[in-house]
């Protein structure tokens, strides 16, 4: 019996430009806020700890949000969740132009979460169905290089924005970039679920989380992915107070302009899947994260230069190991990848939530060179993490390092 042939669709994957876009969409408004953290901090009166988890606490909805679609995803459409999803996201947008107080803000916030995190955990599904082993790699690095966008793009928006319009019309702007996300992902995203296991319908919904966490490279991915965005998270918080004070005493407009530093991120994070085939997912990840530990240690220095050097290694590092952290998931999965990206995210998320809570309360005790060193221990934590990304190939006796992109890994 010769094999069934897949559909060139499949084979070629979906188009790179069209998944960042909507990657961009999705995800532009979870750290857009960032770059505006000083002047909420000031509007609400509160401390930087406060806001900064108050502004993070989309995390949130977006831990709960992506293990919900771990857990039931093989039962919701690609195309209208993912659409709906963003067509929902634009109605808590909206309405954080008119919260009252911090509690109602970080409420929103949460909303916002849960929205995105279906939307992206559903897109990073059909990615893993439609595109085929060889193209899996590219788009997830497209995917990554999209929310690399949102960083870069979002956080100049918002400040741009908001130093000349206020801080509501930033939440309006973002809201109306919702919907278009909506419209995008309706038009491109073909509709369908995943097929059906042969032999059957699908497994019980825990059947797939518990089989994951059997799995102890999966489990690594896991929790390498939070402390990836436990670092980040940390990093372009906090950062953003040490700009804004003395000795550098940015402007708003000034702090907006600030983050083209996510510039060279756009270029490297395509190549993630492309250099992890090469040298193999652990030799990448470490990479990273090696590059972004010396940004952290940049972020010391009293001279605006370096630390706008620190903060582009950091964006270098810790978005390079997050496509390839995101493609090796893909490839560790040996089923229902839903789950999987799920999980990954659902720890990914909770790592950003630690990282603004914990971090926050170091920075608000101990300051920032405290706050760097809990970043660089997180990162530490990365790579020991990054020793585990392990693949058993098919037929082969032994763990094998996990190349994306190589046959039967």
């Amino acid at each position: 019996m010769t094999p069934r042939t897949l559909p060139v669709e499949r084979a070629a994957g979906p188009s790179a430009p069209l998944v960042a876009a909507i990657a961009f969409l999705t995800l532009v408004d979870l750290f857009a806020a960032q770059a505006i953290v000083s002047m909420l901090t000031s509007h609400y009166g509160v401390t930087p700890a406060e806001m900064g988890v108050a502004v993070n606490a989309a995390t949130i909805g977006m831990a709960i949000a992506s293990l919900a679609v771990a857990l039931f995803s093989a039962r919701l459409d690609r195309r209208l969740g993912i659409a709906a999803s963003l067509l929902l996201l634009s109605v808590p947008t909206a309405l954080l132009a008119f919260a009252p107080d911090l509690a109602t803000f970080s409420a929103l916030r949460v909303t916002q979460g849960l929205c995105m995190a279906v939307a992206f955990t559903l897109t990073l599904a059909w990615l893993g169905e439609r595109a085929a082993a060889a193209a899996s790699a590219g788009a997830f690095a497209a995917y990554v290089t999209g929310n690399v966008g949102s960083n870069l793009l979002g956080r100049l928006l918002a400040a741009g924005i908001a130093d000349h319009f206020g801080v509501g019309t930033v939440f309006f702007t973002f809201a109306a970039l919702n919907l278009c996300g909506a419209a995008l992902a309706f038009a491109v995203v073909d509709p369908g679920r995943p097929a059906a296991a042969p032999g059957g319908g699908p497994a019980a919904p825990w059947a797939a989380v518990f089989a994951h966490l059997a799995n102890p490279a999966l489990v690594a991915a896991f929790l390498l992915g939070f402390s990836i965005l436990f670092a980040f998270i940390g990093v372009f918080t906090y950062v953003n107070f040490v700009l804004v004070a003395p000795p550098l005493g940015l402007g708003m407009m000034a702090l907006g302009t600030v983050y083209f530093v996510f510039a060279p991120s756009m270029l490297t994070t395509p190549l993630a899947g492309r250099i992890a085939a090469r040298v193999g997912v652990r030799a990448a990840v470490l990479l990273g994260l090696a590059v972004a530990m010396a940004g952290a240690l940049c972020l010391l220095s009293a001279s605006l230069a370096m630390v706008l050097a620190g903060m582009t290694l950091v964006g270098l590092g810790t978005f390079f190991a997050q496509g390839v952290a995101t493609g090796f998931v893909g490839r560790a999965a040996t089923h229902d990848r839903s789950a999987a990206s799920g999980l990954y995210l659902a720890s990914y998320f909770a790592g950003g939530l630690v990282g603004a809570s914990v971090l926050g309360q170091v920075f608000d005790r101990l300051g920032w060179s405290a706050t760097v060193l809990g970043v660089c221990i997180a990162l530490a934590a990365g790579m020991a993490c990054a020793a585990r990304l392990t693949l058993r190939a098919r037929g082969a006796a032994g763990p094998q390092d996990g190349a994306i992109g190589s046959p039967a890994r």
